[in-house]
């Protein structure tokens, strides 16, 4: 096994065993609905930190990736929404518009 495979593995089963321990660890205690809406809204909040500061040096195709997303998902799906912005992203970055 190369090292590159045990590191990957390694990293697997770190992750599984955190995000396991995490679930048992937090099923043994009652939350306050407040506490259980907090730890709700942590993936939102995880991904907006990943991905807002990408935006202030966007260009204008991801600048309509963007807007083509929230315009999507206004009447279609999670799917529909990010085929939509992968496509203009994807037709603007090799087709023109930067």
């Amino acid at each position: 096994m190369t090292t590159t495979v045990a590191i990957i593995l390694a990293a697997a089963v770190a992750t599984y065993f955190t995000r396991v321990g995490g679930y048992f660890l937090i099923s043994r205690f009652d939350l306050h609905p407040r506490a259980a809406a907090a730890l709700n809204a942590v993936p939102a909040a995880v991904l907006t930190t990943l991905v807002a500061p990408s935006f202030l040096n966007a260009s204008l195709a991801e600048w309509a990736a963007l807007t083509t997303s929230a315009l999507v998902s206004l009447r279609a799906g999670l799917l529909s929404t990010f085929l939509a912005g992968a496509a203009v992203l994807l037709l603007l970055r090799n087709f023109g518009g930067g």
